[in-house]
């Protein structure tokens, strides 16, 4: 018997969001509820609680049904320790031990720290606590996975597997989705469509209805324009016999006018500045903490131009501050960070201090004025805007009326009118819908430029990253090719021996030499060699820049028509090329002496 029977549900706000909503969800259903950001999720999550009446329908349930909401937003009033958050959502007669005790142990959640100190990622655990310590029949998630780190989102997924009692949740996790859901629910155009199977086979299914409704729709219009061509022909179409074909065709109107047209895809595009130099970052022996906890301990890497890097590890372990000082944010307390020239950075903060709260989402982009330059075009706001699926109505709103995955969306088309070639993204995938996820991944993919992103989202890393920087939590900064799995691939196994561990690119226990390695008193550079040192990136930067404009050179029509000696440019590139090569090589020889 089902727990909760949605009949005809329906709900609008400004605009309607779904109507006709039929659910039935049964005990011990997992099941993973998706739809546009804005489609009406999280509003439907809130009708099941109580939160919030619908316009219509009716909700039945099982008697002496549980149900529990853990909600995107940590509400700022809660006060105390995370055993007195947990215990006052707890029916009276379930106090005590036997049931806050037991939920925070198995959460792995300490009773007496204070709810208020605690990073979101353990408020947001606090909470879920606080969810299941009423011991409820449905459990209602929405983005859970956001503020967590990858070990939490594992241990939540474990959790979630074990557990008995039906769940329904909301995320943009696609990993998550792919373990978890035993049946996906969308919210579409305002309707729910139930797929009775798990992710993989749902996103199969998707695609062979989206090409049928197409192809049924290219139909439906194809007789529509036939019809008003024969409306057209005349008198003749208005005689009275004809009259039924008149009313048909009034009909077939009326259903165009009312059928509601998919709202299409995000479409974006980067402004991109112009290329920086090839060596984007230099990082010699970074070293950086606070108080007596290391954030980087003698790290080295380097980053070029066209890197898509990933900044992983554990909460708190110093992500966003390695970041910072990667972009010139803060100043190392040892080593150095150098960067590269015509470096034009791009900041995704994912705390979203970019957007003022009071100006309209029209006034968050146009920056005083009512056009906005991307890609090499002039392009009104409005028309702007609606790349990012904000309607002319939506884009007079207020910042702080719009949900997360929205504001997210704003705080993409506000970062991509800014012209760049390095884009920093700090947890730029919360909230947002799986649509816009992959054009983000496609925008990111095919952008020429660097990317530094810090990320939990498993799915978008592989999708995205060339090479992981993972945090061990000590100070301990290594560097792996690949994605969030080629990183998880390469971890030693438990009984693994020192030397099959993965040697880092760069860090202060590692190196080129393994530790019984004899090793030569280092040598110091001379002044010359330091004066070549600090010169050589502008000349390796004057010849990447004059091979490219040989290159473009000889890849005009005009370079062998208008008397140019051709032999003479590709003898010059020739030559710049090996200078280049011999350069980048003296460079590296000059920093490794520098290093030692």
């Amino acid at each position: 018997m089902a727990l909760v029977s949605l009949n005809g549900v329906a709900l609008a706000y400004d605009v309607p969001l779904f109507a006709g909503v039929n659910l039935q969800i049964e005990p011990g259903e997992r099941l993973c509820l998706l739809g546009r950001n804005g489609a009406g999720k999280s509003s439907l999550l809130r009708i099941l609680t109580g939160e919030l009446h619908p316009d219509d329908g009716v909700l039945h349930w099982q008697p002496h049904t549980r149900v529990a909401l853990l909600s995107q937003d940590v509400p700022e009033t809660l006060a105390g320790t995370i055993r007195d958050v947990v215990a006052a959502a707890v029916p009276e007669q379930k106090t005590g031990p036997p049931v806050v005790d037991i939920v925070l142990s198995k959460m792995q959640l300490s009773p007496d720290a204070d709810f208020p100190t605690l990073s979101v990622g353990m408020k947001r655990r606090a909470l879920l606590a606080r969810a299941l310590a009423t011991e409820p029949d449905l459990l209602l998630l929405d983005e859970p996975t956001n503020h967590l780190d990858i070990d939490a989102i594992l241990w939540l997924e474990e959790f979630l597997l074990k557990r008995r009692g039906a769940l329904l949740f909301i995320t943009h996790d696609r990993a998550l989705t792919r373990t978890l859901a035993t049946r996906i629910l969308e919210i579409d155009r305002g309707r729910l469509f139930n797929w009775n199977c798990d992710y993989p086979t749902y996103l199969q299914r998707r695609e062979a209805q989206l090409e049928a409704e197409q192809a049924q729709q290219g139909q439906f219009d194809q007789r529509l324009k036939e019809e008003e061509a024969w409306l057209r022909q005349g008198v003749r179409a208005r005689r009275t016999r004809n009259e039924g074909r008149v009313r048909a065709l009034l009909r077939m109107r009326e259903e165009r006018r009312r059928m509601r047209q998919g709202v299409g895809g995000v479409r974006a595009k980067l402004q991109q500045s112009e290329k920086s130099s090839k060596r984007v970052i230099t990082v010699q022996d970074l070293r950086f903490g606070y108080d007596d906890r290391p954030i980087v301990d003698g790290f080295t890497t380097e980053i070029l131009r066209g890197d898509k890097i990933c900044l992983l590890g554990p909460n708190g372990a110093g992500k966003t501050t390695l970041l910072r000082l990667l972009l010139g944010e803060l100043t190392p307390q040892a080593g150095r960070v150098k960067h590269g020239l015509r470096l034009q950075v791009a900041y995704f903060d994912q705390m979203r201090a970019q957007l003022d709260e009071d100006k309209t989402v029209f006034d968050s982009v146009a920056n005083g004025s009512d056009r906005v330059d991307v890609d090499g075009k002039t392009k009104h706001v409005f028309a702007y805007l609606q790349d990012f699926l904000f309607t002319k109505e939506k884009a007079m709103n207020k910042v702080a009326v719009l949900s997360g995955g929205e504001r997210n969306r704003l705080l993409l088309a506000k970062l991509f009118t800014m012209p760049a070639n390095v884009l920093a993204l700090d947890e730029p995938t919360n909230d947002l819908d799986a649509e816009t996820l992959d054009v983000l991944e496609a925008t990111l993919v095919t952008f020429s430029g660097t990317v530094l992103l810090v990320s939990h989202d498993r799915t978008f890393l592989d999708n995205v990253a060339t090479a992981t920087i993972a945090f061990d939590g000590s100070g301990g900064v290594k560097e792996y090719i690949g994605g969030y799995s080629d990183w998880q691939r390469q971890q030693p196994a438990p009984d693994a021996s020192p030397s099959k561990k993965p040697r880092a690119v760069s860090s202060a226990s590692t190196g080129p030499l393994s530790d019984d390695t004899p090793r030569s008193r280092p040598r110091k550079l001379s002044y010359k060699e330091g004066r070549e040192l600090d010169q050589l990136p502008e000349h390796i930067d004057q010849l990447e820049t004059e091979i490219q404009q040989l290159q473009a050179s000889l890849s005009s029509p005009d370079t062998y028509t208008n008397g140019t000696d051709v032999s003479a440019v590709q003898t010059r590139l020739a030559e710049a090329e090996t200078e280049l090569n011999q350069s980048l090589a003296r460079w590296e020889q000059l920093e490794e002496v520098r290093s030692a």
